[in-house]
């Protein structure tokens, strides 16, 4: 019904999923097949359709590349410099997930998706680099504020993996009483009647999430202070 004299740039978007692999935290890539950048990698994501929600468009380019069907993502930002595609003018709105490593059966292009830990990050297509960087940003500013860790970690665990993922995501080493401490506090973890031997010489209690609890704070929001 409408014209307009102005140009249309188009849209994409872009996911930069995160996983934990009990020590590191992993970013998944997909290999370009096609130019501009072909052989370099990427974040997982396209062209949105005309009849499509960003969100709608992130969750369809997912299931695609990497196999995901149910996928928790966060918008975190628009990136929209007027050079970062040299096809033409395209605006990126930009997702992050957290998902368990095993959740990742491969889609259409599984062949040409793979993890990597945030130290061994090859060179990376588009501004898929000032991306990262970005949603690395979010994530460490909502593990303050939100309880992470349901969507990473198996379903049962040690306090130890659950520490491990702080400090994989925060980049820092926590005193393991103290943490253990705030932890407890928050009363979302249920201590399960199962240990494991970390070690040889060492037993290690595991824990679930206490679903109610979690929930109830990811809605509420917390302050956590290390």
């Amino acid at each position: 019904m409408y014209t307009y004299k102005y140009p249309h740039p188009s849209v994409t978007t872009d996911c930069v999923i995160f996983g934990f692999d009990g020590l590191n935290l992993q970013v998944l890539l997909v290999e370009r097949g096609i130019e501009p950048y072909k052989g370099k990698w990427a974040f997982p994501g396209g062209f949105l359709n005309m009849d499509e929600s960003c969100e709608e468009g992130a969750l369809r380019e997912l299931k695609e590349e990497t196999g995901l069907t149910e996928a928790y993502i966060k918008q975190f930002h628009t990136f929209s410099d007027p050079k970062r595609d040299p096809r033409e003018r395209v605006i990126t709105v930009a997702y992050y997930a957290l998902v368990k490593l095993q959740d990742v059966k491969g889609g259409d292009d599984a062949a040409q998706a793979a993890w990597f830990p945030l130290d061994k990050i090859p060179q990376l297509a588009f501004d898929h680099d000032s991306i990262l960087r970005m949603a690395l940003k979010r994530l460490r500013e909502r593990i303050h504020f939100e309880p992470i860790g349901f969507e990473l970690l198996p379903e049962k665990f040690t306090i130890k993996q659950l520490q491990n993922l702080y400090e994989a995501i925060l980049d820092v080493k926590f005193d393991r009483g103290n943490f253990t401490k705030k932890m407890l506090h928050f009363n979302i973890l249920h201590q399960l009647d199962e240990t494991v031997w970390p070690t040889p010489k060492r037993e290690a209690n595991l824990y679930s999430f206490n679903i109610e609890s979690y929930n109830e704070l990811k809605q509420k929001g917390f302050r956590l202070e290390f």
